[in-house]
């Protein structure tokens, strides 16, 4: 998986589009990933201890891989993700500035 929790992204597709965020949780095997205040969806929550008034929050749900794009620390664009090796070690670089993540 190419980006990693921790990382800055921003959101290429869907009704979130143009926003960014920094990763939470990368779910690998599903390929998605959590970021707060990306991809909010409202629930409705019964009275409870916690919440004696009950009513609607808003819950983050994981977003696709594919809709998003890492923001280089360097160039400070959004760009693709690559992998170069250096004495057997795997780096990931930014496929516009060419700097190590």
């Amino acid at each position: 998986m190419k980006i990693k929790k921790g990382d800055k992204i921003r959101v290429t597709a869907g009704k979130d589009k143009g926003r960014e965020g920094v990763v939470e949780k990368a779910y690998i095997k599903s390929g998605k990933i959590l970021v707060q205040g990306v991809n909010l969806y409202k629930r409705h929550l019964k009275k409870n201890d916690q919440q004696p008034q009950g009513g609607i929050i808003d819950v983050p749900r994981p977003i696709a891989i594919s809709k998003v794009a890492l923001i280089c620390p360097k160039c400070g664009k959004a760009a693709r993700v690559g992998y170069k090796l250096e004495k057997d070690k795997k780096y990931r670089i930014c496929k516009k500035c060419d700097s190590k993540i």
